[in-house]
């Protein structure tokens, strides 16, 4: 038996490989089927981690809850909002826990980026622009449309839940641009550029690409009091308090110089250097997915929440044909 976590043992994987069914055994002794309904059978497994291919995370999903199983989902959580609402259905008709592997919630450099947004320093927030760049070719199953691969699903499952969970609106207005390029060995997009502007919040500009061979900076944040900026390695932000500076007054004269206004704001600059490790997020997601399981506490990652984010990916997927 496998330790996941503090508070979780792995019991039985499901792989159609039998290599890979073998090599569980032998490193691991758990049980290995060859099919999802033997998995789902099983009545040692109390939590299932669907992991499959996107296009099979709703039918497995829904099995599993009937079957008495909690849920958590890999990302992207289905490939259409009606499979999502069914998904959330069967968890409120089963009673089954459903929630869905966003760990980059967890992460440490968003973590303090809202902390940061949420304080007020930097003002009204007037513009938010999140990037996941980067130069490469694909040539797995994840570059076809029919597996529900692209990179809208595989990054956008991401940076767009950043954006999202700084903006409180379900269904904003989204403006996108999505491309297929030779990049990509299938025909899903290597390239897509989003606007989404909520009802009452700042826009959002996200750009996902594999055709950029210099990544800008992953967060830049402009205010009215000030900006922040982000590489995930070191998070910067520069603001100054409205009573520190001179009253911002009308002044239609002339000025006394001939020249253009000119003041030096007293700034205040401050840095955070993140703790970027990818295996801690996860097992901070499992503590808390504990805690919901053993302890009654609310659950952290709600289906709910991950819906938001599905409303956009399929408005960007209807605005290009996908």
């Amino acid at each position: 038996m496998a330790q996941l976590t503090r508070h979780f043992n792995v019991v039985a994987v499901c792989d159609p490989d039998r290599e890979r069914q073998e090599e569980a055994k032998e490193r691991f002794d758990f049980s290995a089927y060859d099919d999802f309904a033997g998995l789902v059978a099983d009545e040692a497994v109390e939590l299932m981690v669907v992991a499959n291919p996107s296009q099979l995370h709703c039918q497995d999903s829904i099995a599993a809850m009937r079957a008495g199983k909690h849920v958590i989902v890999e990302k992207p959580m289905a490939p259409t909002l009606d499979e999502v609402d069914e998904m959330i259905a069967a968890s409120k008709e089963t009673g089954q826990i459903l929630t869905v592997n966003q760990n980059y919630r967890y992460a440490s450099d968003f973590l303090r980026i809202k902390e940061i947004v949420e304080s007020g320093v930097l003002g009204r927030i007037v513009l938010m622009r999140f990037t996941d760049h980067g130069f490469s070719r694909r040539w797995d199953w994840q570059t076809l449309k029919q597996y529900g691969g692209g990179i809208l699903n595989n990054k956008g499952a991401h940076t767009i839940d950043w954006a999202l969970l700084l903006v409180d609106d379900p269904e904003p207005e989204v403006m996108a641009h999505m491309e297929t390029t030779p990049l990509y060995a299938g025909d899903a997009e290597s390239h897509a550029k989003l606007i989404i502007r909520p009802k009452d919040g700042p826009m959002i500009d996200i750009e996902m690409t594999h055709t950029n061979a210099y990544p800008q900076e992953s967060c830049l944040i402009m205010a009215t009091q000030g900006s922040l900026s982000s590489n995930r390695e070191l998070i910067r932000w520069k603001y100054f308090r409205l009573e520190d500076a001179s009253p911002l007054v009308l002044d239609t004269q002339p000025s006394p110089d001939r020249s253009y206004n000119r003041e030096n704001l007293p700034w205040i600059e401050e840095s955070y250097q993140p703790y970027q490790n990818l295996s801690n997020d996860v097992q901070h997601l499992y503590q808390d997915l504990y805690a919901t399981i053993r302890q009654g506490a609310p659950l952290a990652i709600t289906a709910e929440s991950v819906r938001r984010q599905i409303v956009v990916l399929e408005k960007c997927r209807e605005q290009n044909g996908v």
